[in-house]
């Protein structure tokens, strides 16, 4: 049998938190299914699940403990530097082209298919995978659901395709040859992808996610900015939105 990192894939999935220890159970717990999911449909597959604690007060580390999941401790007040910090604490063996890494957020949980799905696609050559999100929709006002299903119905294909932290993948020497994420505040997913574009990566569609419908987040826009303005505007209280990219 080939050594891992020769014919077979080293995921990392890497998960920023600020605080997170009631969205973070979920969350785990979705990641774990899914990881041995890949492992069984997959076999020689090698999942790695990395949260970084990005300056965390509460007890998201008892949580990870519980979880049985690797934790890194940053004082790093940005989404972009945790996400590139856990990155690169991530112990890749084997060559970056059979590296694979998946970013998703604290507050999201995803499909049982979701490592598979991503796996799949690298082995037809995607270098670069844009899934979507929905919101949860347990104890969601009724018109903000609407107001986001009319906003964002099913994704027609690739010319759809909008970037969300929470899912999204990327071949490991991809990554590393566009520098990896920047040290931002947000959007350090859309900045990764203007990168990959202009380099000539063509992404492809990934399967959905579910994320948490809050919206207080914990950077100053993001989708919890998003849905708040949308929940404004769901309630007579602003002008019509534009779909985010």
């Amino acid at each position: 049998m080939s050594e891992p990192g020769a014919g077979f894939w080293h995921i990392g999935v890497v998960v920023p938190a600020h605080d997170e220890d009631e969205l973070l159970p979920g969350c785990l717990a979705a990641l774990g299914t899914a990881s041995a999911y890949a492992q069984r449909v997959l076999p020689g597959t090698r999942v790695t699940v990395l949260v970084v604690l990005d300056r965390c007060t509460d007890d998201s580390e008892a949580v990870c403990r519980r979880a049985a999941v690797t934790t890194l401790a940053v004082d790093a007040g940005s989404v972009g530097a945790a996400r590139r910090l856990g990155v690169e604490a991530v112990q890749w063996p084997g060559p970056a082209h059979r590296g694979w890494l998946a970013c998703t957020d604290a507050d999201t949980e995803v499909p049982a298919d979701w490592l598979v799905a991503q796996l799949r696609a690298a082995d037809t050559g995607a270098r670069l995978l844009l899934g979507a999100v929905e919101p949860d929709p347990t104890g969601v006002d009724p018109a903000l659901l609407l107001a986001w299903h009319r906003l964002h119905p099913e994704p027609a294909g690739a010319a759809d395709l909008r970037v969300h932290g929470a899912n999204l993948g990327i071949r490991l020497d991809t990554y590393r040859r566009l520098g990896g994420f920047r040290d931002l505040a947000e959007h350090e997913d859309v900045d990764l992808v203007r990168r990959a574009l202009a380099a000539g990566v063509r992404p492809r569609r990934g399967n959905t996610v579910r994320t948490s419908a809050r919206t207080a987040g914990r950077t100053p826009g993001g989708f919890a900015g998003y849905l708040r303005a949308l929940a404004i505007t769901a309630s007579g209280g602003g002008d019509d939105l534009e779909r985010p990219a």
